[in-house]
């Protein structure tokens, strides 16, 4: 039903929450990102809630933030790249839509240095297709189940 209210693929979400949290809405990352699919504590607020809020709702509970998140880009996610690009760069990021050769960030900012494991080939860039690939992996075994 949220996947067809947001015009995305439900294995997409579904591929991004698993990552994210393994699809528990309980789980908390070291810097404080709650949730199915990982609400920063700046992110709830701008939802009307708070990561303690969030981590004390079930998962069907949370489906609505999750839903409410993504609500400003329905009809914009056209593949799990630009669905998981919303979570991990940012629902206003420029890469939603951009092929996969789009590069995040480079060696040298911030962001790479907290990113860099996704950069596959060590080139110094993570692209969209790199930090994609760990979704596609971790969607392929749960297929192989």
């Amino acid at each position: 039903e949220i996947s067809k209210k947001l015009q995305i693929e439900p294995d997409d979400l579904m591929a991004v929450m698993a990552f994210e949290s393994g699809i528990d809405p309980t789980t908390t990352n070291s810097i404080g990102a709650t949730g199915l699919i990982q609400f920063m504590p700046s992110t709830a607020k701008e939802l009307w809630t708070t990561t303690d809020a969030l981590r004390k709702m079930s998962a069907v509970q949370q489906l609505d933030y999750v839903c409410d998140y993504y609500k400003s880009l329905t009809g914009k996610m056209k593949t799990l790249g630009d669905t998981y690009m919303a979570v991990l760069a940012g629902k206003y990021s420029p890469s939603i839509g951009k092929p996969d050769s789009y590069v995040l960030w480079s060696n040298g900012s911030k962001q790479y240095q907290y990113n860099k494991g996704l950069d596959i080939n060590k080139d110094g860039n993570i692209t969209k297709a790199e930090a994609t690939q760990m979704l596609i992996d971790r969607r392929n075994t749960y297929e192989k189940k």
